[in-house]
């Protein structure tokens, strides 16, 4: 059974790996709490989306802003390429925060998609475009006087979960998964032996073995 190479790279992993996988390899660490359990959904693309994580804090506000929009396109301007833009609103669903005008912006600057705990909208637009973006729902309002960016580049919660500057971030239809960078390289170690250990098993149970000897072989489920 094939074992991981010693360096796995972004596109290697995104070939490879999966947030169930990588949530796996993360329980098998002692870090069972790595996927907000209120699902993200893939809006604008069925691709997995792997990068490291750019982050943005949102409030919510009820009054005039003199300087709207002012740190979200610092931040999205400040994007580099592998970067996954996340927005941590609160599942706040007053306006939608994310459009067709910051994922064009930011897949400019290489930004690889975006996480959004909060609404978002012209998603179709932003479908047409390829731009992978995950979020709670939709919302046709603008943030402008509603919500705006408090803080760039620091630690924040999403459902408890916490994302930190730089740690990778891995996000598909089963949901979005975090790994701290103290444990990354034996996180995704394991989640890549897990994965060939896996077509293995599958193999087996294709070509006619039953499950339990299957599991009871290879352990691996």
């Amino acid at each position: 059974m094939a074992t991981a190479p010693d360096l796995i790279t972004l596109p290697m992993m995104r070939e490879s790996l999966y947030a169930a996988v990588v949530s796996d390899a993360l329980d098998s660490l002692g870090f069972p709490h790595q996927s907000p359990r209120l699902l993200l959904k893939p809006y604008t693309t069925g691709q997995i989306l792997v990068g490291r994580c750019k982050t943005t804090l949102w409030a919510d506000m009820a009054h005039e802003d003199p300087r709207p929009y002012d740190l979200e396109l610092r931040a999205v301007d400040s994007c580099k390429p592998d970067d996954v833009l996340i927005a941590a609103a609160g599942g706040s669903m007053r306006s939608g925060i994310w459009g067709e005008l910051l994922s064009t912006a930011a897949g400019n600057s290489g930004c690889g998609g975006a996480i959004i705990d909060g609404a978002i909208r012209d998603v179709a637009k932003i479908r047409e475009m390829g731009f992978p973006v995950f979020a709670r729902g939709t919302c046709v309002y603008d943030s402008q006087n509603r919500q705006r960016v408090i803080d760039v580049d620091v630690p924040v919660e999403i459902e408890g979960v916490r994302f930190s500057p730089g740690d990778l971030v891995f996000a598909d239809e089963d949901g979005v998964v975090v790994v701290p960078q103290a444990v990354e390289v034996e996180a995704i170690r394991r989640a890549w032996n897990k994965v060939h250990a896996e077509n293995v098993t599958r193999d087996a149970i294709r070509g006619g073995m039953k499950a339990l000897a299957a599991y009871e072989r290879f352990g691996v489920l």
